[in-house]
């Protein structure tokens, strides 16, 4: 099944709004010729409106962070999908760092997951392991267990919708990354076969899957030459006009027609 790549750029706690505004009117029209890329970038909360205000009519979305599951309430801080709706194509959820520094668990990320697709937004749901995990031998059942735990009760029909990404805790801000060949084989094995077992082969074959962790133009082709690699969650690189640029690039050349 032929699935259309994404490159969603996480730009975390960078860019003031002036400056997020400023990036992406000189990014767009570097990526408006690449139809067959999703292109999406994901500004701090505070730099959503105006970029999304900038991009209006651009190819490119615009993705949120991170989101509570709730609509609105006592929830100092947080900031809600509905908030967000008028602004997002998709919203990142379950990334490492939230999970490490702001103890997300598994059953928030779902809890947001069911509350962004009833919104009808698309989840980026990010996965993955620690370096003591990964040289223990435990990658394989850890992303299997959050794959599946961030989507207990989503219906087969929302799946489609939902966007995986891979990104091994030990590679990401770290300069190292998972080999193309390894990182294909935890998406094949952890990720995509997970799904065939909660929704059926042809429901998995439908879901994109990204790879995350110190991508970079130099590794990026390895990783989009891999038939279960469909695009990826960019760090560093996506802050970057022509890095981002050329990711999607590479991206639109190795899983182009």
């Amino acid at each position: 099944m032929a699935r259309t790549p994404i490159i969603a750029g996480n730009w975390k706690m960078n860019k003031t709004p002036d400056e997020a505004v400023a990036f992406v009117r000189e990014l767009s029209p570097k990526l408006a010729e690449r139809s067959q890329v999703d292109r999406v970038v994901a500004p701090t909360f505070l730099a959503l409106p105006a970029v999304a205000a900038a991009l209006g009519g651009s190819p490119v979305k615009v993705a949120a962070q991170n989101a509570h599951w709730q609509a609105y309430g006592a929830y100092t801080s947080q900031i809600s999908v509905e908030m967000l709706a008028p602004y997002v194509d998709y919203i990142i959820i379950g990334h490492s760092e939230c999970r490490a520094y702001l103890n997300e668990s598994d059953e928030n990320v779902n809890r947001k997951a069911q509350a962004i697709l009833a919104a009808d937004i698309n989840p980026i749901i990010a996965v993955g392991e620690s370096l003591a995990q990964n040289e223990a031998g435990e990658t394989l059942p850890f992303v299997r267990a959050q794959v599946t735990a961030a989507l207990k009760g989503i219906a087969p029909q929302d799946m489609p919708r939902v966007v995986i990404a891979y990104e091994p805790i030990w590679a990401i801000g770290t300069g190292k990354s998972a080999s193309g060949a390894l990182a294909e084989h935890i998406i094949k094995t952890a990720v995509r076969d997970t799904l065939a077992g909660l929704f059926g082969r042809d429901i998995a074959e439908a879901v994109r899957v990204q790879y995350g962790g110190s991508v970079k133009p130099a590794n990026m082709e390895e990783y989009m030459t891999q038939p279960n690699i469909d695009g990826a969650l960019v760090g560093g690189a996506s802050l970057d006009v022509e890095d981002f640029a050329a990711l999607i690039a590479i991206a639109a050349r190795s899983k182009g027609p």
